[in-house]
């Protein structure tokens, strides 16, 4: 598995936001994007999950290039700024209403998933009562629950705990031994050096 960035440029409103990115991401590793806000982290993850279109280049994910022989990737988990669920359901609810779209996991998986970042799959709260912490692990479960071939967490590890951040290295270390490739963008720079086997560093919309 592998996605192949060829001379992505991405200019919105007269300013290049991306500025001919060529990179490649292989299976079984985490990759972490650094550098200072505005300097093109989200924006990058955007056109790697289909949701923002460059204005050149090419996307290349196994051999089928996104917005010419697909419109999203096939198989992708994405947590991209905050993460936003029905307020009136359960996290439970939240998860199984999202599963339930491609049906590859059922109940168990989902409260596996919520236990693994450290959230009670019977809680009754709604998802209106979650504290920051508890959303942000929420959306991470989201992102992870199908093992899917790719996943992007954009500062993961925001407003959790302790021992929420050991639990989403956990979460980060299975992904890769299940040959997966994940994508990160953290301000934490040592913590990034512990959960990124690469670091990526941009600059004013360029790869460093």
């Amino acid at each position: 598995m592998y996605i192949e960035l060829k001379n992505i440029s991405k200019t919105i409103k007269g300013t290049k936001v991306l500025d001919n990115i060529n990179y490649v991401f292989n299976s079984g590793k985490v990759y972490g994007i650094q550098g200072k806000n505005g300097c093109g982290k989200t924006m990058l993850m955007r056109v790697i999950s289909g949701l923002i279109r460059p204005t050149e280049g090419t996307v290349n994910i196994n051999g089928s290039i996104l917005w010419k022989d697909m419109t999203f990737p096939s198989s992708i988990g994405t947590l991209i700024e905050n993460p936003a669920f029905i307020d009136s359901y359960t996290g439970f609810k939240n998860l199984k209403m999202l599963a339930s779209i491609k049906g590859n996991i059922g109940d168990e998986e989902i409260r596996t998933a919520l236990t693994r970042v450290g959230l009670d799959s019977d809680d009754n709260r709604k998802y209106r009562k979650y504290s920051l912490g508890m959303k942000q692990k929420l959306g991470i479960a989201c992102a992870f629950m199908e093992y899917p071939d790719i996943v992007i967490l954009d500062e993961p590890i925001n407003a959790i705990d302790k021992d929420g951040v050991i639990l989403v290295r956990e979460i980060l270390n299975d992904l890769k031994k299940r040959d997966k490739i994940v994508i990160i963008a953290c301000h934490d720079a040592e913590e990034m050096k512990i959960l990124a086997d690469e670091i990526i560093q941009m600059e004013r919309g360029k790869v460093l």
